[in-house]
């Protein structure tokens, strides 16, 4: 196995690219718009030493198709080999085919030998650093509420990440968890959603609004925070600040001991400018030239730095008095709705 470099977005938008035109398949846009969500969980932000470790921060993607992203960070840690990443959607094979060097790769993780796994489209819990299988939209919060109510009930420090995307927010059984963990005071519970105004039949808006998501988890009494989701260094400080220890009680009405959602604002196809918005990506595989240029944008593109101080800089906002508004805050995207509707 290949040495692994650390991880960062542009690693990761490199790997989902070389596994989709490898195995020739779509979801590539869903994907890259969370590279730098995955980026900032697994480089800054989630508290796993070993993917067996009882005590482990856990994570759910519960938009399961953009497993490629997933994928590509477990990689990087070190948690799968090159030979798996290189199974992503291909024929399965029998495991005396796997050759000793790569099981001699997994042997430094206790049990994890014995799992020959083959990646899907959606991501399962046999692979090394998965903790849930995913894939039928809208289930995952109610997993991660109910893995983070388990974390509260064993006395554990562990925390629970939820991962879903702004169209998964039509199903009825999100709104099911947002009251279940509102009323049961989760407060190691963050979910984050990938408001990036897309998913398979059109424009989020136009199939069944929910603008402003904000307001909605608000009203059922979570704490909200809405972020840049490709600013890696304003996703992690979020985070950071969060009060994200489990809440001794359902019955303790602190503030600081509600559950917390991210709404982080993103681009679908982030990175690759011809992918950018476009509900086709959602599907299509790219061709030859398609994947040529798509590299070469990742490549270029602002954010590539080998550290994790990538800053999105946007354009300067200001309220009706001129004044500005500070970036991090939960009222600039508020401000930038407003505008948009105005």
């Amino acid at each position: 196995m290949k040495t692994v470099k650390g991880i960062s977005s542009v690693r990761i938008r490199r790997l989902i690219l070389e596994m989709a035109k490898r195995a020739n398949v779509g979801h590539i846009g869903s994907a890259l718009s969370i590279a730098d969500i995955i980026a900032a969980l697994y480089a800054n932000v989630l508290r796993v030493v070993h993917p067996d470790a009882s005590n482990r921060d856990r994570l759910v993607l519960s938009k399961g198709h953009a497993a490629m992203a997933l994928y590509a960070a477990l990689y990087l840690k070190g948690w799968l080999t090159e030979e798996t990443l290189e199974t992503y959607c291909t024929d399965p094979v029998e495991s005396e085919e796997w050759g000793a060097e790569s099981k001699k790769d997994l042997t430094h993780h206790s049990s994890l030998a014995t799992r020959h796994c083959r990646l899907g489209v959606h991501a399962e819990h046999n692979i090394p650093g998965v903790d849930f299988s995913t894939g039928s939209l809208g289930h995952g919060l109610s997993i991660g509420a109910g893995a983070a109510l388990a974390a509260r009930l064993d006395g554990s420090s562990r925390r629970v990440f939820v991962l879903i995307s702004d169209g998964e927010c039509n199903e009825g059984s999100i709104w099911e968890a947002v009251m279940f963990a509102a009323h049961h005071r989760l407060s190691n519970l963050v979910a984050i959603v990938d408001l990036n105004g897309q998913q398979a039949f059109g424009y989020t808006d136009d199939v069944l609004s929910l603008s402003p998501m904000w307001s909605k988890w608000e009203a059922f009494g979570w704490n909200v925070h809405e972020v840049d989701g490709h600013n890696v260094t304003e996703i992690t400080k979020t985070i950071e600040i969060l009060n994200a220890a489990p809440s001794q009680t359902s019955l303790d009405k602190e503030s600081s001991c509600r559950p917390h959602v991210l709404i982080a604002h993103t681009t679908f196809g982030k990175g690759v400018p011809y992918m950018e918005n476009r509900i086709k990506w959602h599907y299509l595989p790219m061709s030859d030239d398609e994947y040529r240029q798509a590299v070469e944008a990742v490549e270029s593109g602002e954010e590539k730095r080998e550290d994790f101080d990538l800053t999105h800089h946007s354009p300067l906002i200001t309220d009706d008095q001129g004044n500005p508004i500070n970036h991090s805050s939960d009222n600039l995207y508020r401000h930038q709705t407003t505008q948009r509707q105005l």
